[in-house]
């Protein structure tokens, strides 16, 4: 019996393609597993109501969703779905995201993968972008394009996961079907340098962008990872991020889905995630800063332990050395907290450990250093160039600034993309070119690099305020107001007042009774004085909520921040 009460569905021979799809191709790491360990368990999912205080869950093999990814890649190669073909895939986290996404993947039709919670003028916006020539999603997310018009002028297949209604296409199942009755069907075996998705990012300091991922991006990534974070297959992790648990069957390991709105981390239940990582002896977790702080809130004060967990993984903005505090104090003495650097164009690009972070580079954080983020990882080369806004064509080492200064922060290696999709400016903006076709990504952000080779963030570039008296970066400027107990989280923007940048701190209050305000704000400018890199910051706003990111609900809008506080002063 499985937990909950579930067992897994009947074990079944792989359809015919099942075994091919080597080489680059991330899917066939999944169609390996199925092989050397077909009996694990691939996917753990929620499903009905709570009973007696807890979830039950039903199981997939990786017998079984070998099986589904063959049927659904021959299926759709049946109904003009195949290699090359553009398809939007909006699906809710389940088995049968997993098995779509990687059936597309086996299929070599590339997924074009948008956050929905960016909102619907953006999705429309990224739909038309990318010019889909199939749409595959669930009810909802059919109804969405046929009122709001989403690539009306390219869509030609349809998909529907769930009720069809009047807008024609295949059901799922039937695409299932038709898979079966795909006799001696084959992968196509696609190409290193061929494309394999299209994943937009989240938008977080612009309009989203399509990122073009080939088959030797992803291959790379998985490597990376493997190495990075020492996980073994058969190992049960708990990723709380839709896009990230799809490395789960490429790493082989067995993926519990938690019970949550995966586009509101910051809202999640903290039961419903230490609930699963207990009931399966989990030992990885990856979720967002603000979820590590949501749990860690929670459970801390209560004892609430987590003893089976050796990896946690947080990304998608600077970690709080409060929050991993907190949070570490969930774990065994031998886990690891890690906060892998990188972004949707570039990932990773290198890692750091809660130990480090806690025993020096906190403390240096705290007084205006930067965010470390710790040494490229093996396979990244990590430049640091001269900050500028225009686009940079060939690399010369005449770009790097001199050791220990502040610029951006450029990364290369397998494992980095090379153009965003339908955006030639964007990529111009982004990309530099190397020696004998290497391409260098300006990731946006800004840092320095110390002595012993590690990387410290300070910033995005976009985020920068130039006002009269210099330039002044988010993260060390910002750092030594977020040390005061009573501010939550500290942002720097720039307004401007009679014809010059006006650099103003916004603060979001720690829950709780709030303080006097008066008292903070004469505090707040004490802490500005006794720092030489925040004296030029002289205006201080209390914000009751900072506006963040869709996707990991812990980026920081600064841009809305910056409109907002226009609007406060005089």
């Amino acid at each position: 019996m499985t937990p909950g009460g579930a067992t897994p569905s009947p074990s079944a021979a792989a359809a015919p393609g099942g075994a091919a799809g080597r080489g680059p191709n991330i899917a066939g790491a999944l169609f390996a597993m199925a092989e050397d360990r077909p009996d694990d368990v691939a996917i753990w999912f929620p499903k009905g109501p709570r009973r007696q205080g807890r979830a039950r869950y039903v199981a997939t093999t990786y017998r079984d969703l070998a099986r589904d990814v063959t049927r659904i890649a021959a299926g759709l190669s049946t109904v003009g779905i195949g290699r090359g073909t553009r398809c939007a895939l909006m699906v809710k986290p389940g088995p049968d995201f997993f098995a779509l996404a990687f059936g597309l993947f086996h299929a070599g039709v590339v997924p074009v993968v948008i956050d929905p919670g960016i909102g619907l003028p953006s999705l429309k916006t990224c739909l038309a972008e990318a010019r889909p020539e199939a749409f595959i999603g669930i009810p909802q997310a059919h109804v969405a394009r046929v009122v709001l018009g989403w690539a009306r002028g390219t869509v030609r297949r349809l998909v529907t996961v769930g009720p069809r209604l009047g807008w024609g296409g295949h059901a799922l199942d039937a695409i299932r079907r038709e898979g079966e009755r795909a006799q001696g069907w084959q992968p196509p075996a696609v190409q290193e340098d061929e494309t394999a998705a299209i994943v937009f990012t989240s938008g977080s300091t612009g309009i989203p962008k399509g990122v073009v991922y080939t088959h030797g991006n992803f291959a790379a990534q998985v490597r990376m990872l493997r190495a990075s974070l020492a996980l073994s297959p058969g190992d049960v992790d708990v990723p709380t991020f839709p896009l990230f648990a799809l490395f789960d069957p490429a790493l082989g390991l067995s993926t519990v889905l938690p019970r949550m709105d995966f586009t509101r981390p910051a809202e999640v239940d903290p039961r419903e995630i230490l609930d699963p990582v207990r009931l399966f002896g989990a030992r990885s977790l990856f979720g967002s800063p603000a979820l590590l702080d949501r749990v860690g809130r929670w459970a801390a004060p209560r004892g609430e332990k987590m003893p089976s967990l050796r990896c946690v993984m947080s990304a998608g903005a600077p970690v709080p050395a409060d929050v991993i505090l907190r949070f570490t104090s969930l774990l065994e003495p031998d886990a690891r907290l890690v906060t892998p650097y990188g972004a949707t164009e570039s990932l990773p690009v290198a890692i750091m450990a809660h130990d480090e972070i806690l025993r020096e580079t906190a403390a240096r954080t705290e007084r205006g250093a930067g965010v470390c983020v710790g040494r490229p990882v093996d396979g990244v080369r990590v430049e640091i160039i001269r900050i500028s806004d225009e686009p940079i064509e060939a690399w010369t080492d005449s770009l790097r600034v001199e050791g220990g200064a502040i610029g951006e922060i450029v990364a290369s290696g397998p494992n980095v993309t090379r153009s965003y999709f339908g955006r030639d400016e964007a990529t111009r903006l982004a990309k530099i070119a190397g020696a004998d076709g290497e391409i260098l990504h300006r990731m946006g952000d800004l840092g320095w690099r110390d002595a012993s080779g590690r990387i410290w963030f300070c910033g995005r570039k976009s985020h920068r305020v130039v006002a009269e008296s210099g330039t002044l970066f988010t993260e060390p400027c910002e750092a030594p107001f977020a040390a005061d107990p009573r501010v939550r989280r500290a942002a720097l923007v720039g307004v401007r007042r009679r014809g010059k940048v006006l650099p103003v701190v916004c603060v979001e209050l720690e829950p709780g009774p709030k303080p006097d305000r008066a008292a903070l704000l004469r505090d707040l400018a004490s802490i500005a004085r006794a720092h030489e890199h925040t004296r030029a910051i002289e205006t201080f706003l209390v914000h009751p909520s900072f506006p963040v990111d869709i996707r990991h609900n812990s980026k920081i809008f600064r841009e809305k921040l910056a409109v907002w506080a226009d609007g406060e002063l005089p």
